[in-house]
């Protein structure tokens, strides 16, 4: 599976699908996206991560298989950010989870869905997602093959508010993961 980073928690899978692209300004230190695909999908529509109008769809079918599980934004049942919705993308085998703005632990459903695959796309930076601690606690449930973590500042990049990398990569460490899976920082 070819997995493209554009930044904050937009990526491009197979050059087939688009997940969650960014409105131009919506998320500090990121230019505007210019993309092209077969398909655009968001896990839900706050501006950094709903500018479906910065990919140009090809016109052709997209040849992944999606499924979409219905979670929350935050731990109060959306009450603070709304619905957020997990995308498993399929494709060869191969099976990539993208949480979107996931704001907590996966009920028993969702974690069936979203375990053991080879990709998961995870949030880590908090405040308005879950933060470093609980992705790593989630990753440990889940066993993913690799990690790839979103949704965080990095430099000038993304919302001050929220955090690096570095308290997930610390948090990581202290799972049964930690020396069985990759975590790949896209970042850099």
């Amino acid at each position: 599976m070819k997995i493209e980073w554009f930044g904050h928690s937009c990526f491009r899978i197979n050059d087939s699908l688009v997940i969650d692209p960014f409105k131009a300004g919506s998320v500090p230190g990121y230019g505007t996206l210019d993309l092209a695909a077969d398909k655009v999908i968001c896990t839900h529509e706050h501006a950094d991560h709903s500018g479906r109008e910065c990919v140009k769809l090809s016109g052709a079918e997209c040849a992944l298989t999606v499924t979409e599980i219905a979670s929350w934004h935050d731990d109060q049942q959306g009450a603070l950010r709304g619905a957020n919705t997990i995308f498993v993308v399929e494709s060869d085998g191969e099976k990539l989870v993208h949480l979107g703005d996931l704001g907590h632990f996966p009920n028993e459903e969702q974690l069936a869905a979203i375990s053991g695959g080879d990709y998961l796309l995870i949030p880590v930076g908090g405040h308005y997602t879950i933060d470093g601690v609980m992705a790593a606690k989630i990753c440990e449930a889940a066993k993913p093959k690799t990690i790839i973590p979103m949704h965080y500042r990095w430099g000038e990049h993304g919302y001050s508010e929220i955090s690096t990398l570095d308290g997930f990569l610390d948090a990581i460490k202290t799972t049964t993961l930690a020396e069985n899976v990759a975590v790949l920082d896209l970042s850099e």
